[in-house]
């Protein structure tokens, strides 16, 4: 391809060899041309045709100067160059030198204001050098918020796309430029929250005002409908406030600057704490106790570990449970794990708003609800006056543990701590907090080295983001929240009716629905009564049979009718001995199989000493086998003798043929403590998959690195461990069972003890699967379409023993469940509702401050610009939700599906 550079396309004169990169076309162009042409576009980029290729040059290099104080294209008729003509730009499409001349006349503007009206952003507030473009500036700020580019890396981007040869000198502007990036958010965030339309300005900013608000929490002044006080009292629960709490072990800092270096420019007025008066609280109350937990081992709680070489572990925090967003005031910089200290100061303080204090009706959600709120208002008598609030408030909140925690907690805090069993809370899981977490956690590598104002600049502006798009979103989420509410709102409330019409149609069960029923409403007003979702009948288990046949053994060694035939061992106790080596002999095959290929020697020897211990206490055993089961072929006789001891069949009771001659009395002891055995797996079972639960929690959120993610999979590794031995146990003594029944009349055992299959081995919550894209895939329903596994409590469909004090206790609790999902998920259709509606009132609000404050007046002559930004700003609010056309659509179906049926 040849180039024409003897006629100008501009002015058809000579030398026309110069040609813009950004200008569409490509025509060659003479010098006059190009500069001509580039008045309104100064930080193109220019090359030049140098006989052979094209070569790189500047429009500064051409003659180009940048007029600023005047309008385009005119001249000053005294300009003042910039000093030494040093001047750079920073762009999109790279880092520019350029000429700069400022207007010198009479009454001229300060240089900084001449540069700002141009549409650059000075890197200084007086004698600027070094400026960035809005757009740039705007660019980078929105990738950051969807790609998490880190400043250093976009300034990179910019450097490459202007020179990707690195052989053009550009001076480094890095530092300016992240100063203007920090200044222009922290600006952009104050302009929208309208503190240039405030006669208080910007030093009378408020804590928490520049935090964009959750427009469908309940917001007295703003949401909330003028009789909202007066409510009937069956309606004012949908007025309720659902709090969040949790902490970000992920956004930690190193030890990096200091505050008197580098402080916070929000000072709390958007999600951050303002950090003088946190930290002299957690200073003064860092060495509080904390009361040992009675329930699981929440380690996060005084986690360590995590501030090795960082002077700060995390973020805590509290936002709205129900609609994922971060409030105002509510974020502050964890020391130490999640210490009470700190997490109470987030809590009160986010309460503390002068319009939030009306507001009685709150939930707070907390994965360690059940140990933190014992104490609080203890503690919270303690604290400065300005974290109290009225104690009747305090008592009257309710706390609650979010759905995917709850199944590492112990079983009673699985039931008086549960979204799902607890009134007037609808569909809410409680987990809102780890969704925010998981759009923020990737800025997390940039901010762990910032200084600590600017790393809480940058997470208030993402927080700031995140809080927006949920806004601008609820429309079309809250369409087909309610839309999937309203269709499954009928769906369990057709199931539950079927439940219930089916157990009232038994004579055996009606009066005790009514007993059920009635215990169900007295729990839900008060939790101190008794707890109808908790097991009473009490299944036996091997320790305490075992202790009622040693009785049985002492008083009949008193009356003389002992059943011993050897010395060492009564009948009893040679059967339980018998059932123990069986375990041990399980987990020995076990630890056999897991040594695999290339075992340590110490691993084979530990295997070793333990199949021998296993093979002196089976000799003992066997000495006894003989004299009370002398049909049975010995143990270690010809063959046997060089098997391996778990490999050897112990001859019990229940594994011999129904020709072979047993004494039944033996029999009858193997049923008692088989049963017992049963039981026993089941809550061995139960425990060990709550614990894996727990551990992958743990894992999820606390383990980072190599070291930490291997220590969480050897323990969530031998969880699994325990997981398949109580299973094998189990089914060991099922079968065991089942060969024994031929010996009796019972015929109710496959009731009691119902197949396991492995899809029956399952937490109550879906477990992460050990590859990572599985691993967020759910695997099974959640609890409000949920089929229960039968080993947490809930039998099959063939149960006909109504009279089994087990089998009604376990027909209690489902029917207790499925009457609290048919409640869930009618609350959740009326809570959507009436959202939606506090949404349309609080943009209708919105929009209303904002045209007040287009009235705001000045005494400068920038009254034009405030007005016209802030009639802008409510069209905005007017136009961003078309939620009247969206509630109309869903009304009809809420009024089919719920009627005036009321609760269930």
């Amino acid at each position: 391809m040849g180039f024409d550079t003897d006629v100008c396309s501009g002015c058809t004169g000579p030398s026309a060899i110069y040609r813009c990169k950004e200008c569409e076309g490509g025509e060659l162009l003479c010098q006059a041309c190009i500069v001509s042409t580039h008045k309104r576009n100064g930080l193109h980029q220019i090359e030049f045709w140098n006989g052979v290729f094209f070569e790189f040059s500047t429009l500064k290099s051409l003659g180009f100067r940048f007029q600023l104080g005047h309008k385009l294209g005119h001249k000053c008729p005294s300009p003042k160059p910039s000093p030494d003509d040093d001047f750079i730009v920073i762009h999109i499409n790279g880092i520019h030198e350029v000429s700069v001349d400022y207007c010198g006349c009479y009454e001229r503007e300060e240089r900084v204001t001449q540069v700002l009206k141009y549409g650059w952003f000075p890197a200084t507030p007086r004698k600027p050098r070094t400026a960035a473009t809005l757009m740039v500036l705007k660019h980078f700020q929105i990738h950051s918020f969807e790609s998490k580019t880190s400043g250093f890396e976009f300034y990179q981007s910019i450097l490459r796309l202007g020179d990707n040869t690195g052989l053009q000198p550009v001076r480094d502007r890095l530092r300016s430029f992240m100063t203007m990036i920090r200044e222009y958010r922290h600006i952009k965030s104050l302009k929208r929250a309208g503190r240039g339309h405030d006669e208080r300005g910007i030093s009378g900013t408020k804590p928490g005002e520049c935090a964009v608000l959750c427009p469908a929490c309940p917001q007295p002044g703003r949401n909330l409908p003028p009789d909202w006080k007066t409510r009937p009292e069956k309606e004012r629960w949908l007025n309720r406030l659902f709090l969040a709490m949790d902490a970000n072990f992920r956004l930690k800092r190193r030890i990096k600057s200091s505050e008197e270096a580098d402080p916070s420019l929000n000072k709390g007025w958007a999600y951050f704490v303002d950090q003088e008066p946190y930290m002299e609280h957690v200073k003064t109350f860092s060495d509080q106790s904390q009361a040992k937990s009675t329930c699981s081992s929440h380690s996060a709680v005084n986690n360590s570990r995590l501030s090795e070489g960082f002077s700060v572990s995390g973020v805590g925090s509290v936002g709205c449970a129900r609609h994922d967003c971060m409030r105002p005031c509510a974020v502050g910089d964890l020391q130490k794990g999640e210490r009470y200290a700190n997490m109470d100061y987030l809590f009160l303080l986010s309460l503390s708003q002068e319009e939030l204090q009306e507001l009685i009706d709150v939930i707070v959600s907390y994965d360690i609800s059940c140990q933190w709120c014992i104490n609080l208002l203890a503690r919270m008598g303690n604290y400065s006056p300005s974290l109290k609030i009225d104690e009747a408030r305090l008592k009257s909140f309710i706390y609650l543990v979010p759905k995917f925690h709850l199944p590492a907690h112990i079983s009673s805090c699985q039931t008086q701590f549960s979204f799902n069993l607890h009134k007037w809370v609808g569909r809410t899981d409680g987990e809102a907090p780890e969704r925010g977490w998981s759009h923020i956690n990737p800025i997390a590598l940039s901010t762990c080295e910032m200084g600590p104002g600017s790393r809480r600049d940058t997470i208030d502006d993402h927080l700031g983001d995140w809080n927006w798009k949920k806004s601008y979103t609820m429309g079309s989420s809250f369409l087909r929240r309610i839309t999937a509410a309203v269709q499954e709102s009928a769906d369990q409330a057709l199931s539950f009716h079927q439940f219930d019409i089916g157990l009232r149609t038994q004579p055996e069960l009606e009066k005790k629905l009514k007993k059920w029923e009635m215990e169900l409403i007295a729990w839900e007003n008060d939790k101190t009564q008794l707890n109808p979702f908790e097991e009473r009948v009490k299944r036996p288990t091997q320790d305490a049979v075992r202790r009622a046949l040693a009785e049985e053994d002492k008083k009949a060694l008193k009356e003389g009718k002992a059943y011993v035939l050897h010395t060492l061992f009564s009948a009893s106790e040679f059967i339980a001995v018998g059932l123990d080596l069986e375990d041990h002999q399980r987990h020995a095959q076990i630890d056999n199989k897991s040594l695999g290929l290339h075992a340590t020697n110490a691993q084979v020897t530990k295997l070793d000493y333990k199949s021998n211990g296993l093979h002196r206490r089976m000799v003992q055993w066997a000495e006894a086998q003989r004299d009370y089961m002398p049909s049975t072929k010995p143990l270690f006789e010809g063959e046997d003798m060089d098997s391996e001891p778990w490999d050897l069949p112990l001859s019990l009771p229940s594994s011999l043929p129904p020709s072979q001659f047993c004494d039944p009395r033996l029999q009858d002891l193997e049923w008692r403590l088989r049963s017992a055995q049963a039981y026993t797996a089941l809550d061995e079972l139960r425990r060990s998959l709550r614990l894996r639960a727990y551990l992958y929690i743990d894992k999820d959120k606390y383990s980072r690195g190599q070291a930490q993610n291997t220590r969480s999979n050897t323990l969530i590794q031998r969880a699994s461990t325990k997981v398949t031995a109580a299973a094998a146990k189990y089914r060991a003594a099922r079968l065991a069972i089942a060969s024994l029944s031929i010996h009796y009349s019972e015929s109710s055992w496959e009731t009691d003890f119902p197949l396991l299959e492995d899809a029956d081995v399952r937490s109550l919550q879906a477990e992460p699967d050990s590859n990572q894209e599985k691993r967020r895939k759910k695997t099974t329903p959640s609890e409000g379409r949920r089929k229960v596994s039968w080993i947490w409590g809930v039998l099959g469909d063939n149960d006909t023993a109504l009279d089994s004090e087990e089998l009604q206790d376990d027909l209690r609790i489902e029917w207790c469940k499925s009457r609290a999902r048919a409640n869930r998920w009618q609350e959740e259709v009326l809570l959507l509702q009436e959202e939606m509606e506090r949404v349309l009132r609080f943009f209708e609000s919105q929009a209303q401050s904002w045209k007040s404050r287009a009235k705001f007046q000045t005494q400068k002559g920038e009254n034009d610009g405030r007005s016209a930004y802030a009639h802008q700003q409510a069209a905005l609010q007017e136009t961003i939700l078309p939620f009247e056309f969206l509630w109309m659509m869903s009304l009809n179906h809420i009024q089919v599906c719920l009627g005036d049926q009321g609760e269930y």
